[in-house]
């Protein structure tokens, strides 16, 4: 299949699926599409060799099919690696739903999306990620066995965004003791770009240990909602990735360390929530790591939600899912120490560590 895409008034054939970047040999790429409900979704399921791919659904009002074929390809990606680094038993999976979820999004849309998933007879199984709540999942729940983050009354884990904003806490941290020589947050300057669920969650935990926090946001009313609840500085610059501060935790959408911001940031340490921070992994990494700014890499940093959700699978109880989470700290230390003896980059020591384990499988499987 061949798309014709326009640009400087040129007409190129580009290869849509396979000559992405991002593929990176995803094993399987559906698109589903139901004019009924209006549901066009896309799911990608990069790896299964650990297990079953899991990842999040992501419902967004894109630009256009590229951009959300794009997102869907790199997140889940991340999600191989991700699991991986983090030493749970499944593949890399994610999903994405093109629409507004304020305005777009119905019972009967996300139980038709819950029948594609179940369509794949287990090889995906979904979760909450961005515009998707844990009621959602309860929907899937009604059509499916292959979803997590389900209520807690109906048997899951429940909403994953405190862990998930716990493990960043935890690198962010182990990220904070490799460039200050301490992991005492206290006093130190870290704003906060996105305070969706893990955002705030993050917040609490930074003003818990008495950091200085400053919060940025697209969203007005949750910036002042969020800063009277946990007395907090609503960021009122120009340019955020200038500002004088110590860390700098991206927790909205990703790319924002980029051509354009990569020169201008200050920060000595990036930790967040956010996917895919890189809008170039290798170009961007190293640049980060010449100018000697710690990277935490995000896709192992934010792997609390999916070891909440992974509780769910196993039967582990909360003790071991935040003793799981916790172990962040060890394993962010490791990637970067790694970094330093090695001379390369925080993501591709983090991406060595991940990739060995799937190869390592990959082998016993094939014996």
């Amino acid at each position: 299949m061949i798309l014709d895409v326009i640009n400087s008034n040129e007409i190129k054939k580009v290869d849509p699926v396979f000559g992405q970047l991002s593929f990176d040999n995803h094993e399987q790429v559906v698109f589903c599409n139901d004019k009924d409900t209006g549901l066009k979704a896309i799911i990608g399921i990069h790896n299964t060799v650990l297990g079953p791919a899991l990842g999040g659904t992501r419902m967004w009002q894109y630009a256009n099919e590229w951009e959300a074929l794009n997102d869907v390809l790199r997140l889940s990606r991340g999600m191989s690696y991700k699991a991986a680094i983090t030493g749970l038993n499944l593949g890399g999976g994610k999903a994405v739903i093109i629409g507004d979820a304020k305005t777009q999004k119905t019972p009967e849309l996300m139980r038709r999306f819950g029948e594609f998933i179940h369509s794949l007879s287990g090889k995906y199984i979904t979760a909450e990620d961005v515009g998707m709540e844990t009621a959602d999942m309860d929907l899937v729940r009604e059509v499916t066995p292959f979803v997590t983050g389900i209520s807690e009354d109906k048997g899951g884990a429940g909403n994953p965004s405190p862990i998930t904003a716990y493990g960043v806490f935890m690198g962010m941290k182990a990220a904070a003791h490799y460039k200050f020589g301490s992991d005492i947050l206290e006093d130190k300057k870290i704003l906060v770009q996105g305070i969706g669920h893990v955002g705030e969650s993050l917040v609490e935990n930074l003003v818990n240990e008495g950091a200085n926090v400053i919060i940025d946001d697209i969203n007005e009313e949750r910036l002042q909602e969020v800063s009277h609840k946990y007395g907090v500085s609503v960021y009122r610059g120009n340019d955020i990735y200038s500002e004088e501060i110590d860390i700098y935790a991206p927790c909205a959408l990703g790319a924002t360390v980029n051509d354009e911001t990569v020169y201008k940031i200050k920060a000595q340490v990036i930790a967040g929530a956010a996917n895919n921070q890189l809008a170039n992994e290798e170009k961007h990494g190293r640049i980060l790591k010449e100018r000697e700014i710690v990277y935490a890499p995000d896709f192992l940093i934010n792997a609390g939600g999916i070891i909440n959700v992974y509780a769910e699978l196993e039967g582990y109880d909360k003790q071991e899912i935040v003793r799981k989470t916790e172990n962040i700290y060890n394993t962010t230390l490791e990637i970067l120490e790694k970094s330093g003896s090695n001379g390369i980059t925080t993501n591709h020591a983090a991406l060595n560590i991940a990739k060995s384990r799937i190869e390592m499988r990959k082998k016993e499987n094939s014996k």
